[in-house]
């Protein structure tokens, strides 16, 4: 979490945690350790847990806890399971590359939980040249025109909204021929017809690639 003070994050967990106004049980007790002036650790006990979704959850309400409260936004990342406490400082880390890596990929979010991001992760591992070298084959100065934020814009809610046609052009709130048009200029150009399952899959991790080209700095 990020910009917070120790004692925001204390008061938004016990908001939470006694918010029923009866007694807490042990398997729900969180424990707070503040890392530096930016990061705190919130440990959370996962007996009688099922999913990660619940974890989510809390994420989401201490996150909004702390914007009606006291004003301030945070970042959360959400590392794995651990049941040795040596083991901890693994999902501490998983947590901080969680947060890293979905900054770059999903910078509209807040919430970040490592084991979501297989595919996000994978692509930052491969080497920049590499990566450049396959993303040059989409992304290139003949498709720069073709390839604009109204046509990035339409690809991503596209897939948002699972390759469907009428529910996307609903949500961009254009004439469906008109999405037809702009998939089938796609195709003519690149090659791909995005309404197929494979061929949007390598279009959708060309995209990705291309987020991580543009937010992460060049080392040299």
């Amino acid at each position: 979490m990020e910009h917070l003070e120790m004692r925001d994050i204390e008061a938004a967990i016990e908001g939470i945690l006694f918010a029923s106004g009866e007694p807490v049980a042990v398997d729900r007790i969180c424990v707070a350790l503040e890392m530096d002036r930016h990061t705190v650790v919130l440990l959370k006990s996962m007996d009688n847990i099922e999913s990660f979704d619940e974890l989510y959850q809390l994420a989401e309400a201490i996150e909004q806890t702390l914007l009606d409260e006291v004003g301030k936004s945070c970042v959360v990342g959400i590392g794995e399971q651990k049941k040795t406490f040596p083991e901890i400082g693994e999902s501490y880390r998983e947590s901080r590359r969680a947060v890293e890596v979905g900054r770059i990929f999903l910078s509209e979010q807040h919430i970040y939980v490592y084991r979501s991001l297989v595919l996000e992760r994978f692509l930052m591992d491969i080497p920049r040249e590499l990566g450049s070298r396959y993303h040059s084959i989409l992304f290139n100065r003949k498709t720069a025109r073709l390839f604009n934020d109204e046509m990035i814009r339409t690809i991503e809610t596209f897939f948002e909204n699972s390759l469907n046609v009428s529910e996307t052009s609903r949500k961009l709130f254009v004439h469906r021929n008109t999405l037809v048009y702009r998939l089938e200029k796609i195709k003519k150009i690149t090659g791909l017809d995005l309404r197929e399952f494979d061929h949007a899959i390598i279009f959708k991790i060309a995209l990705m690639v291309n987020k991580y080209l543009k937010n992460t700095p060049i080392k040299y």
